[in-house]
Protein backbone atom coordinates (compact mmCIF):
# COMPACT_ATOMS: atom_id res chain seq x y z
CA UNK A 1 0.00 0.00 0.00
CA UNK A 2 1.39 3.38 -1.14
CA UNK A 3 1.90 6.07 1.77
CA UNK A 4 0.47 8.84 0.27
CA UNK A 5 1.19 10.91 3.65
CA UNK A 6 4.76 11.26 2.54
CA UNK A 7 5.73 13.87 -0.26
CA UNK A 8 7.96 11.51 -3.21
CA UNK A 9 10.41 13.58 -3.91
CA UNK A 10 11.50 11.45 -6.70
CA UNK A 11 9.57 13.85 -9.58
CA UNK A 12 10.52 17.60 -8.27
CA UNK A 13 12.27 19.66 -10.64
CA UNK A 14 15.05 21.89 -9.22
CA UNK A 15 12.92 24.56 -8.51
CA UNK A 16 9.92 22.17 -7.14
CA UNK A 17 12.51 20.80 -4.61
CA UNK A 18 13.77 24.04 -3.14
CA UNK A 19 10.43 25.09 -2.51
CA UNK A 20 10.00 21.75 -0.70
CA UNK A 21 12.72 22.76 1.62
CA UNK A 22 12.05 26.12 2.32
CA UNK A 23 8.19 24.77 3.43
CA UNK A 24 9.82 22.36 5.60
CA UNK A 25 11.88 24.78 7.06
CA UNK A 26 15.84 24.14 5.86
CA UNK A 27 18.15 26.00 2.78
CA UNK A 28 16.91 25.54 -0.74
CA UNK A 29 20.87 24.65 -1.24
CA UNK A 30 19.48 21.56 0.11
CA UNK A 31 17.55 20.69 -3.26
CA UNK A 32 20.50 20.78 -5.31
CA UNK A 33 22.57 18.19 -2.68
CA UNK A 34 19.66 15.90 -2.47
CA UNK A 35 18.79 15.93 -6.88
CA UNK A 36 22.46 14.60 -7.46
CA UNK A 37 21.83 11.74 -4.81
CA UNK A 38 18.89 10.60 -6.85
CA UNK A 39 19.78 11.46 -9.89
CA UNK A 40 23.17 11.10 -10.50
CA UNK A 41 24.31 8.70 -7.91
CA UNK A 42 20.83 6.86 -7.98
CA UNK A 43 20.19 6.95 -3.85
CA UNK A 44 17.28 4.77 -2.97
CA UNK A 45 17.05 6.19 0.54
CA UNK A 46 17.75 8.85 2.72
CA UNK A 47 20.27 7.19 4.76
CA UNK A 48 22.30 6.85 1.81
CA UNK A 49 23.22 11.11 1.44
CA UNK A 50 26.16 10.97 3.55
CA UNK A 51 26.41 14.80 3.24
CA UNK A 52 23.29 15.97 4.76
CA UNK A 53 23.17 15.95 8.52
CA UNK A 54 21.65 13.18 10.59
CA UNK A 55 18.84 15.45 11.84
CA UNK A 56 17.44 16.13 7.98
CA UNK A 57 17.84 12.68 6.89
CA UNK A 58 15.86 11.39 9.68
CA UNK A 59 13.12 14.59 8.76
CA UNK A 60 13.42 13.45 5.18
CA UNK A 61 12.33 9.56 6.20
CA UNK A 62 9.26 10.95 8.48
CA UNK A 63 8.13 13.35 5.64
CA UNK A 64 9.14 11.87 2.26
CA UNK A 65 10.10 8.98 0.11
CA UNK A 66 11.78 8.22 -3.31
CA UNK A 67 9.43 6.15 -4.85
CA UNK A 68 9.26 4.92 -8.65
CA UNK A 69 7.82 2.34 -10.65
CA UNK A 70 8.84 -1.25 -9.99
CA UNK A 71 10.59 -3.40 -12.88
CA UNK A 72 8.55 -6.12 -13.38
CA UNK A 73 10.41 -7.57 -16.18
CA UNK A 74 13.82 -6.92 -18.02
CA UNK A 75 15.03 -8.26 -21.78
CA UNK A 76 17.64 -7.69 -23.78
CA UNK A 77 17.55 -8.62 -27.58
CA UNK A 78 20.15 -9.95 -30.15
CA UNK A 79 20.85 -6.88 -31.17
CA UNK A 80 21.77 -5.15 -27.54
CA UNK A 81 17.91 -3.75 -27.66
CA UNK A 82 17.21 -4.07 -23.53
CA UNK A 83 13.13 -3.38 -22.92
CA UNK A 84 11.66 -2.72 -19.21
CA UNK A 85 7.86 -3.90 -18.36
CA UNK A 86 7.21 -1.29 -15.62
CA UNK A 87 4.42 -1.40 -12.65
CA UNK A 88 3.05 2.25 -11.75
CA UNK A 89 0.36 2.98 -9.24
CA UNK A 90 -2.41 1.27 -9.63
CA UNK A 91 -0.90 -1.84 -10.66
CA UNK A 92 -1.13 -1.29 -14.49
CA UNK A 93 2.32 -1.64 -16.37
CA UNK A 94 4.01 0.32 -19.26
CA UNK A 95 6.90 -0.31 -21.13
CA UNK A 96 10.31 1.36 -21.66
CA UNK A 97 12.76 0.19 -24.27
CA UNK A 98 16.73 1.40 -24.88
CA UNK A 99 17.99 0.99 -28.47
CA UNK A 100 21.52 1.33 -28.57
CA UNK A 101 23.45 2.29 -31.79
CA UNK A 102 27.24 3.11 -31.44
CA UNK A 103 27.98 5.28 -28.69
CA UNK A 104 24.44 6.39 -28.78
CA UNK A 105 22.02 4.72 -26.29
CA UNK A 106 18.16 5.84 -26.83
CA UNK A 107 15.74 5.81 -24.24
CA UNK A 108 11.93 5.46 -25.72
CA UNK A 109 9.96 6.44 -22.66
CA UNK A 110 6.28 6.15 -21.88
CA UNK A 111 4.17 8.87 -20.64
CA UNK A 112 0.35 7.20 -20.02
CA UNK A 113 -1.12 4.28 -19.47
CA UNK A 114 -3.09 3.80 -22.24
CA UNK A 115 -3.81 6.33 -24.87
CA UNK A 116 -7.19 8.36 -25.69
CA UNK A 117 -6.56 9.32 -29.69
CA UNK A 118 -7.30 5.86 -30.86
CA UNK A 119 -5.01 6.07 -33.97
CA UNK A 120 -6.12 3.01 -36.15
CA UNK A 121 -2.85 1.15 -35.94
CA UNK A 122 -1.80 1.73 -32.74
CA UNK A 123 -2.94 -0.75 -29.54
CA UNK A 124 -2.04 1.56 -27.23
CA UNK A 125 -5.23 3.40 -28.16
CA UNK A 126 -7.59 0.42 -28.67
CA UNK A 127 -6.72 -0.11 -25.26
CA UNK A 128 -8.42 2.75 -24.14
CA UNK A 129 -7.31 5.62 -21.94
CA UNK A 130 -6.15 4.80 -18.17
CA UNK A 131 -4.40 7.34 -16.57
CA UNK A 132 -1.58 9.78 -16.73
CA UNK A 133 1.59 9.04 -15.73
CA UNK A 134 3.23 10.87 -12.66
CA UNK A 135 6.47 12.93 -13.36
CA UNK A 136 8.31 10.52 -10.91
CA UNK A 137 6.65 7.88 -13.28
CA UNK A 138 8.10 9.25 -16.01
CA UNK A 139 11.82 10.14 -15.17
CA UNK A 140 11.31 6.61 -12.89
CA UNK A 141 11.98 5.37 -16.09
CA UNK A 142 15.57 7.07 -17.33
CA UNK A 143 16.67 6.03 -13.57
CA UNK A 144 15.88 2.33 -13.81
CA UNK A 145 17.47 1.82 -17.47
CA UNK A 146 20.23 4.09 -16.39
CA UNK A 147 20.58 2.08 -13.08
CA UNK A 148 20.34 -1.07 -14.45
CA UNK A 149 23.66 -1.29 -16.30
CA UNK A 150 25.50 -0.83 -12.98
CA UNK A 151 25.60 1.92 -10.35
CA UNK A 152 25.19 5.07 -11.35
CA UNK A 153 27.96 7.65 -11.08
CA UNK A 154 27.85 11.05 -13.06
CA UNK A 155 31.52 10.55 -13.92
CA UNK A 156 31.08 6.74 -16.27
CA UNK A 157 29.96 6.56 -19.75
CA UNK A 158 26.53 7.63 -20.44
CA UNK A 159 24.08 4.45 -21.02
CA UNK A 160 21.09 6.55 -21.75
CA UNK A 161 22.56 9.33 -24.13
CA UNK A 162 18.92 10.49 -26.08
CA UNK A 163 15.18 10.54 -24.52
CA UNK A 164 12.67 10.47 -26.76
CA UNK A 165 9.02 10.62 -24.98
CA UNK A 166 7.57 8.06 -27.95
CA UNK A 167 6.49 5.27 -25.63
CA UNK A 168 3.12 5.15 -24.70
CA UNK A 169 0.10 7.37 -24.56
CA UNK A 170 0.49 11.18 -25.92
CA UNK A 171 3.03 13.21 -24.17
CA UNK A 172 0.81 16.27 -25.08
CA UNK A 173 -2.02 15.49 -22.92
CA UNK A 174 0.74 15.16 -20.04
CA UNK A 175 1.69 18.54 -20.51
CA UNK A 176 2.78 19.21 -16.59
CA UNK A 177 4.28 16.23 -15.85
CA UNK A 178 5.50 15.25 -19.18
CA UNK A 179 7.74 18.77 -18.70
CA UNK A 180 8.68 18.72 -15.18
CA UNK A 181 10.44 15.26 -16.57
CA UNK A 182 12.02 16.25 -19.79
CA UNK A 183 13.07 19.43 -17.13
CA UNK A 184 14.83 16.94 -14.78
CA UNK A 185 16.68 14.98 -18.19
CA UNK A 186 18.28 18.23 -19.36
CA UNK A 187 19.31 19.45 -15.54
CA UNK A 188 22.47 19.78 -15.12
CA UNK A 189 22.54 18.18 -11.43
CA UNK A 190 20.43 15.35 -13.06
CA UNK A 191 21.09 13.88 -15.73
CA UNK A 192 22.53 16.68 -18.11
CA UNK A 193 21.44 15.94 -21.41
CA UNK A 194 21.13 18.27 -24.67
CA UNK A 195 18.24 19.90 -25.58
CA UNK A 196 18.93 18.14 -28.46
CA UNK A 197 18.87 14.78 -27.34
CA UNK A 198 15.24 14.75 -25.78
CA UNK A 199 12.62 14.87 -28.02
CA UNK A 200 8.89 14.76 -27.60
CA UNK A 201 6.82 13.48 -30.02
CA UNK A 202 2.97 14.16 -30.58
CA UNK A 203 0.42 13.00 -33.07
CA UNK A 204 -0.46 16.88 -33.63
CA UNK A 205 -1.97 18.41 -30.25
CA UNK A 206 -1.50 21.93 -32.00
CA UNK A 207 -2.32 24.06 -29.04
CA UNK A 208 -0.14 21.99 -26.76
CA UNK A 209 2.79 22.50 -29.19
CA UNK A 210 2.37 26.31 -29.08
CA UNK A 211 2.63 26.12 -25.31
CA UNK A 212 4.96 23.72 -25.32
CA UNK A 213 7.66 26.08 -27.43
CA UNK A 214 6.51 28.83 -24.55
CA UNK A 215 8.20 26.82 -21.51
CA UNK A 216 10.75 24.16 -22.53
CA UNK A 217 13.57 23.96 -25.42
CA UNK A 218 13.36 20.41 -26.53
CA UNK A 219 13.55 18.71 -29.69
CA UNK A 220 10.13 17.83 -31.69
CA UNK A 221 8.68 15.31 -33.73
CA UNK A 222 5.29 14.53 -35.16
CA UNK A 223 3.71 11.81 -35.88
CA UNK A 224 2.39 12.06 -38.94
CA UNK A 225 1.83 8.59 -40.65
CA UNK A 226 -0.41 10.36 -43.92
CA UNK A 227 0.22 13.32 -46.50
CA UNK A 228 -3.21 14.10 -46.55
CA UNK A 229 -6.46 14.70 -44.67
CA UNK A 230 -8.43 12.29 -45.74
CA UNK A 231 -6.06 9.39 -45.24
CA UNK A 232 -4.54 10.83 -41.84
CA UNK A 233 -8.66 11.35 -40.45
CA UNK A 234 -9.10 7.48 -40.40
CA UNK A 235 -5.41 6.72 -39.72
CA UNK A 236 -4.62 9.82 -36.76
CA UNK A 237 -8.24 10.81 -35.23
CA UNK A 238 -6.87 14.02 -34.00
CA UNK A 239 -6.70 14.94 -37.49
CA UNK A 240 -10.16 15.85 -37.69
CA UNK A 241 -9.70 18.34 -34.65
CA UNK A 242 -6.04 19.75 -35.66
CA UNK A 243 -5.64 19.05 -39.68
CA UNK A 244 -2.53 18.82 -41.07
CA UNK A 245 -2.43 23.02 -42.19
CA UNK A 246 -2.74 24.08 -38.93
CA UNK A 247 -0.44 21.06 -37.52
CA UNK A 248 2.61 22.27 -40.00
CA UNK A 249 1.95 25.44 -38.90
CA UNK A 250 1.93 24.67 -35.23
CA UNK A 251 6.23 23.29 -36.05
CA UNK A 252 6.79 26.08 -37.76
CA UNK A 253 5.82 28.61 -34.86
CA UNK A 254 7.60 25.97 -32.66
CA UNK A 255 11.05 26.27 -34.84
CA UNK A 256 10.43 30.15 -34.73
CA UNK A 257 10.69 29.75 -30.91
CA UNK A 258 14.09 27.14 -30.66
CA UNK A 259 15.76 30.50 -33.14
CA UNK A 260 18.67 27.99 -34.12
CA UNK A 261 19.11 25.10 -36.49
CA UNK A 262 16.63 22.03 -35.33
CA UNK A 263 14.17 20.37 -37.74
CA UNK A 264 11.31 18.79 -36.94
CA UNK A 265 11.33 14.66 -37.44
CA UNK A 266 8.29 13.57 -39.33
CA UNK A 267 7.24 10.30 -38.27
CA UNK A 268 5.48 8.16 -41.40
CA UNK A 269 4.36 4.82 -40.48
CA UNK A 270 4.58 2.71 -43.82
CA UNK A 271 1.47 0.15 -43.97
CA UNK A 272 1.61 -1.92 -47.66
CA UNK A 273 -1.01 -0.16 -50.19
CA UNK A 274 -2.35 2.10 -47.18
CA UNK A 275 -0.05 5.16 -47.33
CA UNK A 276 3.25 3.64 -49.52
CA UNK A 277 2.36 4.14 -53.00
CA UNK A 278 3.91 6.50 -55.06
CA UNK A 279 1.10 9.17 -55.09
CA UNK A 280 1.26 9.38 -51.30
CA UNK A 281 5.42 10.06 -51.95
CA UNK A 282 4.79 12.96 -54.26
CA UNK A 283 1.89 14.78 -51.85
CA UNK A 284 4.19 14.26 -48.94
CA UNK A 285 7.14 15.62 -50.48
CA UNK A 286 4.98 18.52 -51.65
CA UNK A 287 3.65 19.06 -47.69
CA UNK A 288 7.20 18.57 -45.89
CA UNK A 289 8.30 21.52 -48.41
CA UNK A 290 6.48 23.76 -46.22
CA UNK A 291 8.49 23.13 -43.18
CA UNK A 292 12.21 22.65 -42.47
CA UNK A 293 12.12 18.52 -41.40
CA UNK A 294 13.61 15.00 -41.73
CA UNK A 295 11.52 12.24 -42.51
CA UNK A 296 11.71 9.20 -40.73
CA UNK A 297 10.32 6.29 -42.35
CA UNK A 298 8.90 3.38 -40.04
CA UNK A 299 7.99 0.17 -41.86
CA UNK A 300 4.63 -1.13 -40.13
CA UNK A 301 5.87 -4.02 -37.62
CA UNK A 302 2.87 -6.99 -38.50
CA UNK A 303 0.59 -8.04 -35.61
CA UNK A 304 -2.22 -10.72 -35.65
CA UNK A 305 -5.33 -8.85 -36.43
CA UNK A 306 -3.95 -5.67 -37.00
CA UNK A 307 -5.32 -4.79 -40.59
CA UNK A 308 -2.32 -3.49 -41.44
CA UNK A 309 0.97 -5.39 -43.52
CA UNK A 310 4.58 -4.23 -43.67
CA UNK A 311 5.23 -2.46 -47.16
CA UNK A 312 7.22 -4.39 -49.64
CA UNK A 313 10.85 -3.03 -49.48
CA UNK A 314 10.90 -1.90 -53.42
CA UNK A 315 7.53 0.13 -52.20
CA UNK A 316 9.77 1.69 -49.16
CA UNK A 317 12.91 2.12 -51.59
CA UNK A 318 10.46 4.22 -54.73
CA UNK A 319 9.15 6.09 -51.39
CA UNK A 320 12.69 7.09 -49.81
CA UNK A 321 14.09 7.80 -53.78
CA UNK A 322 11.01 10.31 -54.21
CA UNK A 323 11.55 12.36 -50.71
CA UNK A 324 15.35 12.55 -51.30
CA UNK A 325 14.76 13.76 -54.89
CA UNK A 326 12.72 16.25 -53.57
CA UNK A 327 15.67 17.62 -51.09
CA UNK A 328 14.39 16.35 -48.01
CA UNK A 329 16.52 13.92 -46.44
CA UNK A 330 14.77 10.81 -45.50
CA UNK A 331 15.90 7.91 -43.73
CA UNK A 332 14.20 4.35 -42.81
CA UNK A 333 14.13 3.02 -39.61
CA UNK A 334 15.89 -0.50 -38.94
CA UNK A 335 13.67 -3.03 -37.25
CA UNK A 336 15.53 -4.09 -33.25
CA UNK A 337 14.62 -5.63 -30.92
CA UNK A 338 11.40 -7.76 -32.47
CA UNK A 339 12.41 -10.58 -30.93
CA UNK A 340 11.40 -9.18 -27.18
CA UNK A 341 8.55 -7.37 -28.95
CA UNK A 342 10.47 -4.21 -28.24
CA UNK A 343 10.59 -2.94 -32.33
CA UNK A 344 7.97 -0.04 -32.99
CA UNK A 345 4.97 -0.86 -32.87
CA UNK A 346 5.22 -3.63 -30.41
CA UNK A 347 4.81 -2.14 -26.71
CA UNK A 348 2.05 -2.26 -25.11
CA UNK A 349 2.29 -2.85 -21.47
CA UNK A 350 2.60 -6.56 -20.95
CA UNK A 351 4.29 -8.79 -18.16
CA UNK A 352 5.45 -12.39 -19.35
CA UNK A 353 3.20 -15.22 -17.27
CA UNK A 354 6.54 -16.95 -16.03
CA UNK A 355 4.81 -19.40 -14.03
CA UNK A 356 3.98 -21.22 -17.79
CA UNK A 357 7.06 -20.69 -18.14
CA UNK A 358 6.01 -20.45 -22.36
CA UNK A 359 6.44 -16.99 -24.39
CA UNK A 360 3.29 -15.45 -24.49
CA UNK A 361 2.03 -12.23 -22.82
CA UNK A 362 -0.57 -11.39 -20.30
CA UNK A 363 -1.93 -7.79 -20.61
CA UNK A 364 -1.79 -5.89 -17.33
CA UNK A 365 -3.27 -2.66 -18.26
CA UNK A 366 -7.05 -2.09 -17.14
CA UNK A 367 -9.23 -2.35 -19.73
CA UNK A 368 -6.79 -3.31 -22.01
CA UNK A 369 -7.49 -5.29 -25.21
CA UNK A 370 -6.35 -8.51 -26.73
CA UNK A 371 -2.50 -9.60 -26.19
CA UNK A 372 -1.95 -8.95 -29.75
CA UNK A 373 -2.45 -5.50 -30.16
CA UNK A 374 0.56 -3.11 -29.96
CA UNK A 375 1.38 0.33 -29.52
CA UNK A 376 3.13 3.77 -31.50
CA UNK A 377 6.59 3.45 -30.29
Amino acid sequence: MTDTSKTNLLGMTPVQLADYFKEIGEKPFRATQVLKWIHQQGAESFDEMTNISKSLREKLNAQAELRGPEVVSQDTSKDGTRKWVIRVDGGSCVETVLIPEGDRGTLCVSSQVGCSLNCSFCSTGKQGFNRNLSAAEIIGQVRIAIKSFGPMDPANKRVVTNVVMMGMGEPLMNFERVVSAMRLMMEDNAYGLSKRRVTLSTAGVVPAIDKLGEVIDVSLAVSLHAPNDELRDVLVPVNKKYPIAELIAACNRYLEKLNDKRVITIEYTMMEGVNDLPEHARQLAKLLKQVPCKLNIIPFNPFPNSGYQRPKAAAIEVFKNTMHKAGIRTTVRRTRGDEIDAACGQLVGMVDDRTKRTSQLIPVVQQATPVDQRTRH
